[in-house]
């Protein structure tokens, strides 16, 4: 019967919920003074589209692993070509490299436990 390695089974997922808390903290920015409660609420949710989306790929990969290192792959992508295909401008990488970068790492240490799994079980 397989065994994961603590670390390389527990590191990808705590890393994810720090990627999720870490974007929808930019959430938060719709509230003012002058929005209504309703206006909030759908911004709220609007604003959180990206993260409810690595929520349940979050939720499908704490047992198959190889869709957490598809997705948070995949969402890092998608991140970099809606940044370039809106025009192009230097100070943009450091924005890819905060947003897509851990969404790399997470995805990387998903497919390093899939592999890991896959290996140990043949």
């Amino acid at each position: 019967m397989y065994k994961p390695n603590k670390y390389i089974y527990w590191i990808p997922r705590i890393f994810s919920i720090a990627l999720l808390l870490f974007l929808a903290m930019f959430s938060l920015d719709i509230f003012d003074s002058t929005s209504s409660f309703l206006e909030i609420v759908i911004g709220l949710l609007m604003h959180n589209i990206p993260v409810f989306v690595l929520l349940i790929v979050l939720i499908i990969s704490w047992k198959h692993e190889i869709v957490g290192g598809i997705g948070f792959i995949a969402a890092g992508l998608l991140y970099i070509a809606l940044l370039i295909s809106g025009g192009f401008e230097w100070y943009m990488l450091s924005w890819a490299a905060m947003l897509s970068g851990p969404a790399f790492l997470v995805g990387g240490l998903f497919i390093i436990g899939w592999w890991q799994k896959r290996s140990q079980e043949k």
